[in-house]
């Protein structure tokens, strides 16, 4: 089962900062969960809200702002909302890197740096797992790029189980762990789809996931996800 850093490891560091991101590094994550908006002025910021008052000292819509703004903001313990591009300089190919979009019009502008990353770095599709709620959104990235995989997310559980993320040709079901069941499970493993679980933290939770058979799971302490399941 692989361990994913949410956000990071954001039980650790403040959540989608350079830190966070260098410490899941540290702690050996079998990939990097973040979230990613395009702002107006076409620069890719990573933050999870669609308003910055819960992870900086400030308040507004993240639309509303350009990059210099935002740049200007404390995101926890002096640290910065990075560009999507230098998480993935960070990261820089050591794990694989499932981006969310977060949102609307963002999936053209992360296919474009995507593909200046395959060309320019020569970064192999699969360090790349491009994720969403929005599902016309997710449709969208696949025009641009049907070469990189897909996760479909998803809170609740639809009554033909993981038919969606099928239809829209992902590799992935991304789901609560408040609605996994054994049958979805099964359903979405006959579906040659694998199953992503948020957010487990607790012991119990990672191990029942474990034995339900999921894939992987998004942790923000991935140590001791990973030190549950030994």
């Amino acid at each position: 089962m692989k361990i994913i850093g949410h956000r990071g490891a954001c039980g650790h560091e403040p959540e989608n900062t350079l830190a966070s991101f260098k410490k899941a590094l540290e702690l050996g994550v079998d990939m990097i969960e973040l979230d990613v908006y395009s702002l107006k002025d076409g620069e890719l910021v990573v933050i999870h809200d669609d308003k910055v008052d819960r992870t900086t000292n400030g308040t507004g819509y993240v639309a509303d702002f350009i990059f210099e703004e935002l740049r200007s903001l404390d995101a926890g313990n002096g640290e910065k909302i990075p560009l999507l591009g230098e998480v993935l300089d960070l990261i820089n190919g050591q794990v694989p890197v499932n981006i969310e979009l977060k949102g609307v019009g963002t999936a053209g502008h992360v296919a474009k740096l995507i593909n200046r990353y395959r060309t320019e770095k020569r970064w192999p599709n699969d360090l790349f797992l491009v994720s969403s709620f929005n599902h016309v959104e997710l449709a969208e990235f696949t025009r641009h790029m049907p070469a990189i995989k897909t996760g479909a997310l998803i809170v609740g559980i639809p009554l033909t189980y993981a038919a969606f993320a099928q239809e829209l040709g992902s590799v992935s079901v991304n789901l609560d762990a408040e609605f996994i069941t054994r049958e979805f499970v099964e359903d979405a493993h006959e579906r040659n789809l694998e199953v992503f679980v948020f957010t487990v933290n607790d012991e119990r939770d990672v191990r029942r996931l474990r034995d339900l058979g999921v894939d992987g799971i998004f942790s923000n302490f991935p140590d001791r996800a990973r030190a549950y399941l030994a």
